[in-house]
């Protein structure tokens, strides 16, 4: 349980940060499916990059938490899921912009 729960804080905050971006480029037509996905997976790829970095390149969740103290513990998967998540879906969101056209 303590390796997943990582993972579900980056899905859900990912999640939340694809979501703000969608309602935040109204002009773009992204389905709520295609906002959801991307969030999920940008929140989980963010949450991964940033708990490698500050943890000094650990890639167990544990460790990266005990090596980078708080910021690669919950508060690091916080801000790179929900980073992460917005990202990529603004980068979905640009690319089916292009595409609509």
């Amino acid at each position: 349980m303590e390796a997943l729960l990582p993972i579900i804080i980056q899905v859900v905050t990912g999640v939340i940060g694809g979501q703000a971006v969608g309602a935040a480029l109204k002009q773009v037509s992204m389905s709520q499916l295609a906002k959801v996905l991307s969030g999920v997976i940008g929140g989980v790829a963010g949450g991964t990059i940033l708990s490698m970095i500050l943890g000094g390149g650990a890639v167990d969740p544990a460790a990266a938490a005990e090596a980078g103290g708080a910021m690669g513990g919950i508060l690091g998967d916080v801000i790179g899921g929900a980073g992460g998540g917005a990202i990529l879906t603004a980068i979905v969101g640009t690319i089916m912009k292009g595409a609509n056209r």
